[in-house]
């Protein structure tokens, strides 16, 4: 007979209350675990399908008393098409070319990296990591994790997506573009881009994080459609009257998993 040693049991903490990086006024708090171990890529599936998001070694997911902005949503790959405006970013963006290279940070992402966090997020926390936090940042994984660099015909680096490969698909954890061509809609081609690129991996979704209908650098997520949101427990399809709302309705409170 053969020993299995009792499975490890899965702590979840919460973290003190910060104030909100995408609504003003409000406070954040979130419930934490770590994934490591042999089955860390198991655990981060599970969670991501449970509306958590992945930052180094640690899964995390909001749980901010009195507000439910923070909206888990997905596409579904085959059910996907891009409308007129995506299409035009499409041949805006025809020359580029997105190649996959393993999860190693390089002074070339870097300086891309610090034009972008000065450019469009001088007043926040990334824009003072160092080359030291960034390479944490793209290496510290305990799954598989690639990044995919967007560059031009002549080799210029134009942009990067940090992309964790999931059992079902493939989640966008962070990207970041070279500031001044933002008519191309760099970071919209990126989505397009890993939308295709799960399709030829036979996987149904790409994962965006959370949709935040009251944030700027949020909302734009909602212009993939048709796409899904985490409602109670269950994903499923947006609607035109989830748009409508400037607040979260009570249907879309999604629970952390346990």
């Amino acid at each position: 007979m053969t020993y299995k040693p009792p499975r490890r049991p899965q702590f979840f903490y919460t973290t003190a209350p910060l104030p909100c990086p995408y609504v003003p006024g409000r406070t954040e708090r979130k419930v934490v675990t770590e994934i490591t171990g042999p089955d860390a890529d198991t655990l981060h599936d599970r969670l991501s399908r449970a509306g958590f998001r992945r930052s180094h070694n640690i899964a995390y997911a909001p749980v901010c008393p009195g507000c439910n902005a923070c909206v888990p949503i997905r596409i579904p790959v085959a059910t996907f098409q891009p409308d007129r405006s995506l299409r035009r970013i499409l041949r805006a963006n025809a020359g580029l070319e997105g190649f996959d290279v393993p999860a190693r940070a390089t002074a070339e992402q870097f300086q891309l990296f610090q034009r972008y966090q000065l450019a469009r997020h001088s007043d926040g926390d990334m824009a003072t990591m160092t080359f030291y936090d960034y390479r944490a940042m793209v290496e510290d994984t305990p799954i598989e994790t690639q990044v995919i660099e967007f560059r031009e015909p002549d080799d210029r680096l134009m942009g990067t997506c940090l992309m964790d490969r999931l059992g079902d698909g493939l989640s966008a954890v962070y990207s970041c573009f070279l500031p001044g061509h933002e008519k191309r809609s760099l970071g919209s081609f990126a989505i397009l881009w890993l939308i295709e690129r799960a399709r030829a991996l036979d996987l149904p979704y790409v994962y965006l994080g959370y949709w935040v209908q009251e944030s700027r650098k949020m909302a734009y997520k909602a212009r993939f459609r048709p796409c899904e949101v985490l409602a109670g427990g269950t994903w499923r399809t947006m609607t035109d009257a989830d748009l409508g709302e400037v607040g979260r309705p009570a249907a879309l409170v999604s629970e952390p998993a346990s």
